[in-house]
């Protein structure tokens, strides 16, 4: 089906199918232009690229920020840009004067020279003047027009394909075409575009504030208790295309019912075929801020989709797995659990593993791309000065130009050494036992996506003491380090494994002390177990690893750092040496 696809994309555009792959939209524009160019007798301009001053874009409504326990509809423009080409005219061949017509001695003279009345051309919000189709249709409309109807097709039979493969692919070939037809007003306002004209460009966007207001207005204006609603509507929230409405209804069938209502209404406000649509359902809501927001996400009344995240951080792999983990589970409990105590709970107990070196480092660890070299940087960063630290150890080992590079944030040096300085590979760390800046990842880490979720809803001042201050960040556990500066200097004595204290010289070759030499059965024991449980979970880490490679008789040889079995199996390997050479200790049973 995907050939099938790139078969009608081709067809639709114009162009050859290895183009579909290998270049971008604006080839497909100018083959569209092309064919109708052709169609009408025109010729189509060579234009050398030019930088010219740039325009407004879409427009933002100032987000009501909060959680919002009650249902909020979004509504959507359909193709919003594309529309208002159509709508209004918007063409290179339907341009009449831009905004500075002087060098034509005004617009006026314009308009006498062609024979045109006031009805027969448009002056768009920021100022430039076009001609209505009733005089001559543009190029651009006409092929967002095929575009768009292409789309409208796939769209139809997408809802009726029960086969969840043929849904896929038909949905992949709607959202295709959407993007070609809104890349047809990027094209025109692209700064190094083969067509530049940004009158085009700038009077879309000017167009579409104004609807984005007018549509703010009209909505708080219509659904007012005084009009016989139950409640008075408000927007909380739009951006560009979009605006999401309270309605005041405590249920989603009443939030979707009049959402949809709302849709028709604003629609039929503005020239066809600029169109506003009922999207979807949230419930509950966090609007944290701009281009920020999660919620339930409803699109039937009996049951929510899914959990629908913007512009949070739950998929980004500048941080550290552990982030991306916290948030989502505490955006669980706000959401659909709908018991924000529960997620500060479990915020705080997360913490407090944190300071206390519970958490596995494979949920710490960090990985960017090493892209340009050292000298390339405007600063120092941690991946790049972490290469060059690696390649000093192991040239053939070391990370290359291109590959990603994983690190943590180690508590190795002084407390004003930079975080780039103290950047270290997970493996070295799990071997030479070094010590993980736990505050570095509470303050640099989890600190500001922690306070973007619960900012909202308890407020500044409250979030920050529920969350970093109290009983469960007072106790933290330190490792000691086997290696530095200062270690060369001293002698390790060995310490009793049953109350760590350290033992006397006369007892080093043993393995307790002689307070707790009386219990030595209980404390062989309790070590025997340990070591059981480690070798078990070895032996299963082991195995899971086997069968990902495909054989359960081989030795694995993955290097997947981006994997988390890949350090734990790393850590339980070192952990299980050291309890082995605990055991050592004990010496040899005697039977």
């Amino acid at each position: 089906m995907s050939i099938v696809n790139n078969v009608e994309m081709a067809r639709l555009t114009g162009v050859p199918i290895t183009y579909l792959i290998n270049r971008g939209q604006q080839v497909k524009v100018i083959s569209q232009l092309l064919r109708k160019t052709k169609e009408q007798g025109l010729l189509l301009p060579t234009q050398r690229p030019e930088r010219r001053n740039k325009f407004t874009g879409g427009k933002v409504i100032e987000p009501r920020r909060g959680f919002y326990n009650e249902p909020i509809a979004t509504l959507d423009f359909s193709s919003l840009y594309p529309s208002i080409m159509m709508a209004h005219n918007l063409c290179y061949t339907t341009l009449l004067a831009p905004a500075d017509c002087s060098a034509h001695g005004g617009v006026q003279n314009l308009v006498d020279a062609y024979g045109l009345s006031p009805d027969d051309y448009i002056r768009t919000p920021t100022g430039a003047y076009f001609v209505k189709e009733s005089v001559r249709k543009g190029l651009l409309p006409q092929v967002l027009e095929q575009l768009l109807a292409a789309r409208k097709k796939a769209k139809q039979e997408l809802a009726v394909e029960t086969d969840p493969f043929k849904r896929r692919v038909l949905d992949g070939r709607q959202l295709a075409l959407k993007l070609c037809a809104n890349s047809v007003y990027g094209f025109t306002g692209a700064q190094n575009g083969k067509l530049l004209c940004l009158e085009i460009a700038a009077s879309a966007s000017g167009f579409g504030r104004e609807i984005l207001d007018s549509t703010e207005k009209k909505i708080e204006e219509k659904y007012t208790v005084e009009n016989g609603y139950k409640h008075n509507a408000t927007v909380i929230y739009g951006d560009t295309d979009s605006v999401m409405c309270k309605f005041g209804v405590p249920t989603v069938a009443e939030a979707m019912e009049l959402g949809r209502e709302a849709a028709e209404y604003i629609s039929s406000q503005f020239p066809r075929p600029i169109s506003l649509e009922f999207e979807k359902v949230y419930f509950p809501y966090l609007l944290i801020n701009k281009k920020r927001y999660a919620g339930l996400y409803f699109t039937n009344p009996d049951k929510h989709d899914k959990v629908d995240c913007k512009g949070i951080e739950t998929v980004r792999r500048d941080n550290c797995p552990l982030v991306a983990n916290l948030v989502n589970a505490c955006l669980k409990r706000i959401l659909i659990d709908r018991d924000p105590d529960a997620a500060i709970t479990y915020a705080q107990h997360v913490i407090s593993d944190l300071l206390c070196n519970r958490i596995d480092i494979s949920q710490l660890v960090i990985s960017k791309e090493h892209s340009k070299t050292d000298e390339e940087y405007a600063s120092k960063q941690a991946h790049v000065e972490l290469a060059n630290k690696m390649r000093k150890r192991d040239p053939g080992s070391a990370p290359q130009l291109g590959d990603r590079v994983p690190y943590v944030i180690t508590a190795i040096g002084e407390k004003v050494t930079a975080a780039y300085a103290r950047a270290e590979d997970p493996l070295y760390v799990l071997k030479h036992h070094v010590p993980i800046d736990t505050k570095y990842y509470l303050e640099n880490q989890l600190a500001k996506p922690l306070m973007r979720i619960f900012e909202p809803i308890l407020g500044e001042a409250k979030a920050r003491s529920a969350l970093f201050t109290g009983e469960h960040t007072l106790v933290k556990s330190v490792i000691r380090p086997t290696f530095g500066p200062l270690l060369a200097f001293t002698q390790k004595r060995a310490v009793c494994i049953g109350c760590r204290s350290v033992l006397p010289k006369d007892r080093e070759d043993g393995a307790l002390c002689a307070h707790c030499e009386p219990r030595t059965s209980e404390i062989y024991q309790k070590e025997v177990a340990e070591l059981n449980s480690l070798e078990a979970r070895f032996a299963r880490l082991w195995t899971e690893c086997q069968r990902c490679q495909g054989s359960l008789h081989e030795q694995v040889i993955c290097t997947n750092s981006d994997c988390p079995i890949f350090y734990m199996r790393t850590k339980v390997q070192t952990d299980l040496d050291d309890q082995v050479a605990t055991m050592k200790r004990f010496g040899q049973p005697t039977w």
